[in-house]
């Protein structure tokens, strides 16, 4: 699966990406190389793969998206701030793209997705990499995997309304919850876990699918 491909999923197009990416103020080499590396291409759809390397959100099926490669890129930077985390917690997890990302700058990752036939999709993906460090399960991310914590870094793409304390409870100490916050206006947010609790800093505004409660077996 991790072939170079041909044509828009070549080596050269992959390149046009990261240099985009580092105009856009990703300067992480790891992050980079990472970016580089990841056969993105393999996590959409055939007949989208020619767009893969793209710098934006393309669709995946049940009404979600790939996140845009930057913002996979930003949060990843900010999921490495202070070092390597050990255990990362990945909620909405969708095709597997960022969790792929991921993989080799991180301990562990515990990936959750609730959409049942996105999650599928990503476990044969996940193991067609060879990803060891990778446990994925279908569950409702809003109430996280309490029994795994407490995580280094809480990672979300999907935007819930309002910050689930759920999360921010299976924190470790200094520990760091990334997501999108709002409704049509959103924020991506890291909220850090300080010894006077949470504090929270605005990164930059983006545009995600909202984050649902519940599971789907579809």
């Amino acid at each position: 699966m991790d072939k170079q491909g041909i044509g828009m999923t070549s080596q050269r197009t992959r390149e046009r990406l990261i240099t985009r990416l580092m105009e856009q103020g990703i300067s992480d080499h790891a992050v980079l190389d990472t970016l580089r590396t990841t056969p993105r291409h393999a996590f959409v759809d055939e007949a989208l793969a020619h767009r893969a390397y793209e710098d934006t959100a393309l669709p995946i099926g049940w009404g979600q998206t790939i996140s845009q490669p930057y913002i996979v890129a930003r949060m990843t930077e900010l999921a490495l701030l202070g070092g390597r985390p050990n255990k990362v917690l990945e909620i909405g997890s969708g095709c597997g793209y960022q969790t792929a990302v991921l993989s080799p700058l991180v301990g562990e990752i515990y990936a959750m997705e609730r959409i049942k036939g996105l999650l599928d999709r990503s476990r044969a993906r996940i193991r067609a990499l060879r990803l060891r460090n990778v446990q994925l399960r279908h569950a409702d991310g809003l109430e996280g995997w309490a029994d795994k914590g407490p995580f280094d870094v809480i990672l979300g793409a999907a935007a819930p309304e309002h910050l689930p304390t759920e999360l921010i409870a299976q924190l470790a100490p200094e520990g760091r919850l990334i997501l999108p916050i709002g409704g049509k206006l959103q924020q991506l947010v890291m909220v850090t876990l300080g010894a006077e609790g949470p504090e929270t800093t605005i990164i930059e505004a983006v545009k995600f699918v909202p984050m649902l409660s519940g599971t789907e077996r579809g």
